[in-house]
């Protein structure tokens, strides 16, 4: 993402690449902790310590069980107060946990929070060498005169300043996405709802019942959808794609497209007279292929905006130019087979991303024969056929002959925990899925017989554990500890024969059922890899977009101004996912609020003098922060906009010329660093160093 530079609240305009701090006219404290036995339970803070004391420009060492603690911080304020202390060292964990509690702990004293030097002794230190305490010992102390070296470069800092839009944009309808938006409209903002489908609902409109209460999908869903469509703070662009975002925090500009329906929105009454009459049927995606529907078309009763839409591909006029029988049928006129799509372009200070999750579709041979076997279907087909509004009127039936299964059969981890096709993590819903669709299926048809193969049941979390145990002791479903390893179909009746390794009876079975369900997985959205590269977000191994921190920041992206909601973060269930939705909204309202945000100083900066316009930092940047404007004696030279740079180096790293520099982490800092790795200042100080000093002619 790329706009020009931010007019920013420039408070320090030195360059901190020239005239860098040194070492030997500072004061510093540095501070170990223990971290309870984290750190103590294998690092001798004790010689950590002593070693420390030795170093040139430290004037105060001190130990705490927990540094973070409010104890351990009044101890770095005492120092900084008594004790002149100009820089601050402290050895403890990684400065991703706790470099923001320092720093305000510093500037709480009156010291600058960027002359604060980090050293991880913990997960780069004792956690790695758990079993070598000497070394670890050894390892902590050169670390620490590393940090205290480049502690003595450190340059005074402060952060900057931009103004915030308060209007707020949302990609993706589903549950997740709706909750999102509603939340921030009823704060007060602005909200643009981003829809790629002709409704808004996701994959929650498609089910049938919720776990673990029972109560309707829909039921529940519709008037949340009907709300969003009414709210007065909500503009909703249904049918259409994020299709550019430039900018950052604050300011992100957002272009898109809004696709032809075909059908004006504001003359459609959705009276549905225009599908009547069309010609055109073909498979329904929103019944996965049970149903059919028209080429004119609304995806679901209960839709929101419940405007038709023309499906351009399967439209006869648009095949041959001659039927207009929905034209002719439109009292309202709202019917243009001449309309194109149309490009908008949005003003929003923050980003909702909700774009939810599709079902894993097993592989076209080999996965228990789903391509091959009609009566092989997934548990969100079944959510379709249990679905009093879906194409069968909530009645289970055989694909292959329309007829009542009388024994089901569930399977459980298609498509999860599962190495071969890269979907190793659990997908947390699947289990509760099936168990509620088995009782579902027990009250439709009590004489059914049903049976699960599952690897683990994983009921967790409220209501959960005691619905499995109902479902197993009052309706007599049955659950089988195994793996199925072989599918066979009986050719005249179409009843499936399944091997399985029960691990309970400890013997090989083979049993037959009329239907088989197989519990999918849930897997990144189709649309996730494209957005994340529009908005430049990280996704984790499995696909879903990454967290800028696990624990502490579970709805942040490494992209400031940019919040996940739902599945878009990871499978979950829909009280996770509303919960999460509502953290984000949250999240993305604070700095709308405030109408500025805080950006961090540790940026990259340009040499002028030395930069010659290549454009190798615009084109390898992860942030697109780089952009190439023209120089002042012509040609062209390099940018930062620093609110977008993380301050990451890879531009620094990169540039041929040595004409970027990463503040706090400038090629002077770095050498000091490496200058006192390469010392024996400390490692002479170390229980093994000096035993062999002492044994030594």
């Amino acid at each position: 993402m790329t706009a020009p530079a931010p007019q920013e609240k420039n408070i320090e305009t030195s360059d901190p690449t020239k005239g860098a701090g040194d070492i030997a006219g500072s004061k510093i404290g540095v501070f170990i902790c223990h971290c309870g036995s984290n750190i103590a339970g294998v690092v001798d803070c004790g010689k950590v310590r002593e070693a420390s004391e030795k170093l040139p420009g430290v004037v105060v060492v001190k130990e705490n069980k927990y540094t973070c603690s409010d104890l351990g911080q009044a101890e770095i304020i005492k120092a900084i107060k008594e004790n002149g202390v100009q820089r601050v060292v402290v050895a403890s964990c990684s400065p991703r946990l706790h470099e923001p509690t320092f720093r305000k702990c510093v500037q709480q004293a009156g010291l600058n929070p960027y002359l604060l030097q980090m050293v991880n002794i913990r997960e780069q230190c004792s956690w790695v060498h758990s079993h070598e305490k000497e070394k670890a010992t050894e390892k902590a102390a050169n670390l620490v005169q590393m940090g205290v070296s480049k502690a003595g470069k450190l340059k005074p800092l402060e952060a900057r300043e931009v103004p915030v839009e308060p209007t707020s944009l949302v990609i993706g309808g589903g549950v997740a996405g709706i909750q999102a938006a509603l939340d921030l409209a009823n704060m007060g903002f602005k909200i643009y709802l981003v829809e790629t489908q002709p409704s808004i609902g996701g994959k929650m409109a498609q089910l049938d019942k919720t776990f673990p209460t029972g109560d309707c999908a829909i039921c529940i869903l519709a008037p949340k959808m009907v709300e969003l469509s009414r709210h007065p703070n909500i503009t909703l662009l249904s049918y259409s794609d994020v299709e550019e975002v430039k900018g950052y925090v604050g300011s992100f500009e957002v272009k898109v497209r809004r696709k032809a329906r075909f059908v004006h929105e504001d003359k459609c009454v959705g009276c549905g007279s225009c599908a009547e009459v069309c010609p055109v049927k073909v498979d329904n995606e929103f019944d996965l292929g049970f149903g059919q529907r028209k080429a004119v078309y609304v995806p679901f009763p209960q839709a929101v905006p419940l405007k038709y839409t023309i499906d351009k591909v399967n439209c006869l006029h648009f095949k041959s130019g001659k039927c207009l029988l929905c034209v002719k049928k439109c009292s309202n006129q709202a019917i243009d087979h001449e309309m194109e799509d149309e490009i908008l372009t949005l003003k929003v200070g923050t980003i909702v991303v909700a774009t939810g999750f599709d079902t894993y579709v097993p592989k076209r041979k080999g996965v228990y024969k789903y391509w091959e076997y009609e009566n092989v279907i997934t548990g969100l087909e079944l959510e379709r056929m249990l679905n009093a509004s879906g194409p069968t009127g909530g009645h289970l039936i055989r694909p292959s002959d329309g007829n009542p299964p009388k024994r089901v059969a569930f399977i459980q981890c298609v498509g999860s925990r599962n190495k071969k096709i890269g979907n190793n993590y659990c997908s947390r819903v699947c289990c509760m899925y099936a168990i509620k669709n088995a009782q579902i299926v027990m009250e439709h048809e009590p004489e059914t017989e049903i049976a699960v193969y599952y690897n683990d049941i994983r009921a967790f979390g409220k209501g959960f554990e005691e619905l499995y145990h109902r479902v197993r002791e009052d309706y007599a479903v049955e659950f089988i500890r195994g793996r199925p390893a072989k599918l066979t179909l009986d050719p005249k009746t179409k009843s499936i024969k399944i091997r399985a390794e029960e691990t309970l009876l400890n013997k090989i079975t083979e049993r037959e059922f009329d239907l088989v369900v197989l519990s999918t997985g849930l897997i990144p959205s189709e649309g996730s890899k494209r957005i994340g590269k529009i908005l430049s977000l990280t996704q984790s191994p499995d696909g879903f977009f990454m967290e800028a921190h696990p624990k502490l920041r579970p709805v942040d992206t490494a992209m400031d101004g940019i919040y996940l909601a739902g599945c878009a973060q990871s499978p979950k269930d829909i009280p996770d996912s509303v919960a999460q939705a509502k953290a984000a909204a949250s999240s993305a309202a604070a700095p709308m609020f405030a109408r500025k945000v805080r950006i961090e100083p540790l940026t990259a900066i340009v040499n002028d003098d030395l930069c010659q316009g290549c454009g190798l930092c615009v084109d390898l940047c992860p942030y697109s922060a780089p952009e190439l404007v023209p120089g002042d004696k012509g040609g062209m030279r390099a940018h930062v906009i620093e609110a977008l740079c993380h301050g990451c180096g890879t531009c620094a790293a990169s540039c041929p010329q040595k004409a970027i520099s990463p503040m706090q982490f400038t090629d002077d800092q770095i050498y000091s660093e490496i200058q006192a790795a390469l010392t024996e200042t400390t490692r002479r100080h170390s229980p093994k160093k000096k035993a062999e000093a002492e044994v030594s002619p």
